[in-house]
């Protein structure tokens, strides 16, 4: 009896305390959505009002017809999605090969990508930015998938080598003893077996590439090949900001995000709970 009401005693200091930091968590999301809908001349009416008086819907159409914003989404997009590809390509065989094989300085390439993970990508901006310049890749959506990849690739790779050391091998022996070839175990064994922490490292790869704003802003300047995260800074002006636009094309950007999480929820929640704790 004590013990549940000690309990008690801090349920509801506990409760408001969450509350309190759920509204000041949720508060930017509340106001992005109030901006969104009011005109130009509501946007700077002193004191505020949070509720539109009459909501600008046509400010969602004019952001497709009149700002290019389609185009911009469909760069994010190709740029996500062939970062997703390409990282997926590499990580499993390297990670695989790193939990499976024995070899000369194993420990120092899984450290190496641990301590990649802790480096800011400002960093390699300017070393990067000149090897790009060589290579002729600025003002190409290839460029940024490659940096984009490079960024999470120790990431991935270590959360799959987690995975992949966690299998016991004598699943594959069993599978090679029935002929199945070292690729064969690889693809039909041990790639379903892994498929949440691979889930986990496309999902964590695309929402990487969509969110970059560092790699764009320094290696596109051609304005068709402009993702939605520069698109959108496009209009933040040198004199006024279309703060209207901008929170339309802010909340427009969050949209497959969002879909991708509520899709795939249980997967995500498996595959970070599951890498955290093997290998």
């Amino acid at each position: 009896m004590k013990k549940l009401t000690y309990r008690n005693r801090y349920k509801i200091p506990v409760v408001l305390l969450t509350l309190a930091l759920l509204f000041v968590m949720l508060f930017p999301f509340f106001v992005m959505l109030s901006t969104m809908f009011k005109g130009s001349t509501e946007i700077y009416v002193r004191p505020p009002y949070w509720i539109p008086k009459t909501f600008a819907f046509g400010n969602f159409v004019k952001v497709w017809s009149e700002y290019h914003l389609f185009g911009y989404f469909m760069n994010s997009l190709l740029v996500g999605l062939g970062t997703t590809a390409l990282n997926s390509i590499i990580i499993i065989p390297a990670a695989y090969a790193i939990a499976r094989f024995r070899f000369r300085g194993r420990s120092f390439a899984l450290y190496s990508l641990l301590a990649m993970q802790m480096f800011s990508p400002v960093i390699i901006i300017i070393s990067l930015f000149r090897i790009y310049v060589k290579l002729n890749l600025l003002d190409k959506l290839g460029g940024l998938i490659l940096a984009n990849t490079v960024i999470t690739l120790s990431f991935t790779t270590w959360l799959m080598f987690g995975y992949f050391a966690s299998i016991p091998k004598e699943i594959e022996d069993a599978a090679r003893i029935d002929g199945c070839t070292r690729m064969g175990t690889l693809t039909r064994i041990m790639i379903p077996i892994a498929a949440p922490g691979l889930v986990t490292a496309m999902i964590y790869t695309f929402i990487q590439a969509w969110n970059d704003f560092l790699f764009p802003l320094s290696f596109i300047n051609a304005q068709k090949k402009m993702p939605l995260t520069l698109g959108i800074y496009q209009f933040v002006g040198r004199w006024s900001t279309q703060w209207e636009m901008l929170n339309v094309a802010a909340f427009i950007a969050l949209i497959p995000v969002l879909v991708l999480f509520f899709i795939i929820e249980k997967q995500l929640v498996a595959g970070l709970a599951g890498g955290a704790v093997k290998g």
